[in-house]
């Protein structure tokens, strides 16, 4: 039998987390402010989530819109405070002017990560070279994932991209868990699957009613339906 896919729904609150496990997700992906693409949640919601659900739970470290740190020292002091509170696996990803992996943030924040595992987020979509980036990030300690949607426009554009990486896992860079998301749709679900994908994240799509309005266990289920489903190769166009 196949292994079972990943799917991690984003969460706000503790409500979108007990949706969100309702439904059938797998892992939650914790960040505040939406319109800013997720934000670093205060430790009071990390610790509200933490009791309600005991799902796997990602936390983001992220203090501004955009993908550059700025000072990191007030991303060490919440990397801390989060750790202090139980915290013990995180989403993160910084670039550099050039475009290229702002190593020297993180290497501070994995030195107080303290091997706790973690995702390298949709800095890679941003990256002026994905595969040299891999490269570089290859031994960083507890990194076993990418978010990614093979493209800063989405996977709508990304999904060439995405199955390509998706070919050479286990290759040197290649060998963390791929995950796809960022304008993901179910449509999207099959030729991922067919490629070898078996990890996807879902934000808004698991939000009927828009980043206003609460998690649907339901719209979970219809994704971990289709998630469960192993894709077929599209045919050829002659």
């Amino acid at each position: 039998m196949s292994k079972r896919a990943v799917l991690e729904v984003i969460a706000l609150d503790a409500e979108d987390a007990v949706a969100a496990r309702a439904g059938g997700a797998d892992r939650l992906e914790l960040v505040a402010d939406m319109a800013a693409d997720g934000l670093t949640p205060p430790v009071a919601t990390f610790a509200a989530v933490r009791a309600a659900v005991d799902l796997p739970l990602r936390v983001m470290l992220r203090l501004a819109d955009g993908f550059t740190a700025g000072d990191p020292a007030p991303l060490v002091a919440a990397t801390r405070s989060l750790r202090e509170a139980g915290a013990d696996e995180f989403v993160l990803g910084f670039l550099d002017r050039d475009g290229g992996p702002d190593l020297a943030v993180l290497d501070l924040l994995t030195a107080e990560l303290a091997g706790c595992r973690w995702t390298f987020h949709r800095a890679i979509d941003r990256a002026a070279d994905r595969a040299g980036l891999r490269k570089l990030l290859a031994d960083l300690p507890g990194l076993d994932t990418y978010l990614s949607a093979g493209s800063a426009s989405g996977v709508a554009h990304g999904l060439p991209t995405l199955c390509a990486e998706a070919a050479r896992h286990g290759e040197p860079g290649y060998t963390q868990r791929l995950m796809a998301g960022g304008g993901l749709t179910l449509a999207h679900v099959p030729a991922l699957r067919a490629a070898g994908i078996d990890a996807f994240h879902i934000g808004g799509a698991a939000r009927p009613g828009g980043w206003t309005g609460p998690v649907s266990a339901e719209a979970v289920r219809r994704w971990r339906t289709a998630v469960d489903e192993r894709g077929t190769p599209r045919p050829q166009e002659p």
